[in-house]
């Protein structure tokens, strides 16, 4: 160790200067050490909240409708259809305005399609497509036919009130009034949007959004089986999401 003194002062003059620094150096750090204690806490804190950070930065990512089936229409509006009894009474009950569309079949087991309409009115392409999605995702895929017969009306039609005498199962509402019916194929096709997620709904909508896509028919492959001939054709989405925009049943994978 080296010391430099001062020889215009006394031994005792540059042991007090010595003396002096070395106080000052003691009490910068002490405060280096709290603030590397006070930074090391912080840290430590950040670690701990990182997961949960990032968990509800997913959560804003995602939208609310993808817990069920949905797809764009060719005009650019959302539908929204459900998957089971459940989310059937949700999208009626929870997402459903008083200016939207709503489709079904009178099949069993059909699900509810809606139209959100944003108080605009939908062309003839966006209903035609919002029926086929209905018709295509209930049970007429299981049973092979080509065409089904599927309804638009009002949500002012959709009641939960049985007549009298009757019972409602989870997932069931009356429908009242005028039905407009019409008949539609039994096909839809899986793509990918811009942003990278899988969307599944009629052929027009998805070619109207989705750069690469694929054809989807009944036939006999398991949807398991499927997704992944669809996701090495697409070069990108999750299996599990493109099984999920898949109708129950066998299908068959073909060209678009």
């Amino acid at each position: 160790m080296r010391l430099i003194l001062d020889i215009r002062k006394t031994v005792e003059q540059n042991a007090a200067a010595y003396f002096e620094r070395a106080k000052k150096f003691k009490a910068k750090s002490k405060g280096a050490r709290e603030a590397i204690a006070r930074f090391s806490k912080e840290l430590a804190k950040q670690v701990k909240e990182a997961p949960k950070i990032v968990a509800k930065q997913d959560d804003i990512a995602k939208h609310w409708y993808d817990k069920f089936r949905w797809f764009l229409s060719s005009e650019g509006y959302l539908c929204v259809g459900g998957r089971d009894a459940t989310s059937n009474e949700v999208v009626l009950k929870k997402h459903t305005e008083a200016h939207d569309v709503v489709c079904h079949t009178e099949a069993p087991g059909s699900p509810f399609f809606i139209i959100k309409t944003e108080g605009t009115k939908p062309k003839d392409i966006t209903i035609d497509e919002a029926l086929q999605a209905t018709a295509s995702y209930s049970k007429a895929w299981k049973l092979g036919v080509s065409t089904a017969d599927a309804y638009t009306v009002e949500p002012s039609q959709i009641s939960k009130e049985a007549q009298a005498g009757e019972f409602l199962a989870k997932g069931s509402f009356m429908v009242r009034g005028k039905r407009n019916v019409k008949r539609v194929p039994i096909k839809l096709a899986i793509g990918l949007l811009p942003d990278g997620r899988v969307m599944g709904g009629p052929e027009s909508a998805i070619k109207q959004h989705c750069t690469k896509r694929m054809l989807i028919q009944q036939g006999t492959d398991k949807p398991s089986d499927a997704a992944k001939k669809i996701q090495k054709y697409l070069g990108g989405g999750h299996v599990d999401d493109i099984i999920r925009c898949l109708p129950a049943g066998e299908l068959k994978v073909v060209g678009l």
